[in-house]
């Protein structure tokens, strides 16, 4: 079915309608995923979630702006894939899935995130990049098991001081914000792998070689002095890393060079369960 057919159809909200959207999924697959990405879905049907042993649902690319209660019916539901979409808020019904692993939420226009949140304490990946989000939630604070975090594309301008609880987050992405310095926080978080704050607005960098776990270090496409100075086997990705020296002095001027190495993008095959 073409795309422009699917457009028209989504736009009546008749049974019919939306079932023909669904191509005939009437029954759960035996694998336990259902893949409506890109569906022109204006709602969920609901016989989906009757599908009580679904793994994984991915609604990615759709035009969702609300999910139903009857949601909750799926407590085995470990991978929810809301990205591309068109919520403001948080559906609460995805806070009761005490299973979900994964939940993508990129690409919305979510300001804000509910203190539910915090009842799915066996999340270890969330992606909030490209939304409106201005703080951090405090909420994802409480995520004890969260592993990697994609904040990336927002307008963050600092980090709570509470995220160093997260003593299992191994990565995270915040490019594309507005921090203006390098988070504190980041500082006192020894467990760290991977940080990217490429694309921000820092002038400066602390010394990150007091962190033991980390591996990679993102900071191109800053207007910083400086780059972080890390521990040996660490790799770094901007002006003056590896293959190139800091700026160094002549006659009082700064003579900068140039990396032609760009930063890695986070990783855009989504990571099974775990």
């Amino acid at each position: 079915m073409g795309n422009s057919l699917k457009a028209i159809v989504a736009f009546v909200p008749s049974d019919e309608c939306q079932k023909y959207l669904l191509e005939d999924l009437e029954e759960m697959p035996v694998d336990k995923m259902v893949d409506l990405s890109g569906r022109q879905l204006r709602r969920l049907p609901l016989h989906i979630c009757s599908f009580r042993e679904l793994v994984k649902l991915y609604l990615s690319d759709n035009n969702l702006t609300h999910l139903p209660p009857e949601l909750e019916q799926l407590q085995n539901l470990q991978i929810l894939a809301l990205d591309f979409n068109n919520f403001k808020a948080l559906p609460l019904a995805v806070c009761t899935l005490k299973q979900l692993c994964i939940l993508y939420l990129g690409n919305n226009k979510l300001c804000s995130l509910p203190l539910e949140l915090r009842l799915l304490q066996n999340l270890k990946t969330l992606w909030i990049e490209s939304n409106c989000l201005q703080h951090l939630p405090e909420v994802v604070c409480e995520l004890s098991l969260l592993k990697t975090l994609h904040a990336g594309s927002n307008a963050l301008r600092a980090l709570p001081a509470r995220l160093r609880g997260l003593r299992e987050l191994r990565s995270i992405w915040l490019s594309g914000n507005l921090l203006s310095e390098f988070p504190p926080v980041l500082l006192h978080m020894p467990f760290l792998e991977v940080i990217d704050v490429d694309r921000n607005a820092i002038r400066f960098f602390p010394s990150l070689a007091h962190l033991p776990g980390l591996k990679l270090v993102i900071y191109d496409h800053n207007p910083c002095r400086n780059a972080p100075k890390v521990a040996k086997g660490v790799r770094r990705v901007g002006r003056w890393s590896e293959e190139s020296p800091e700026p160094r002095k002549r006659s009082g001027a700064v003579i900068e060079i140039s990396l032609d190495e760009r930063p890695l993008p986070p990783p855009t095959d989504r990571p099974d369960v775990e």
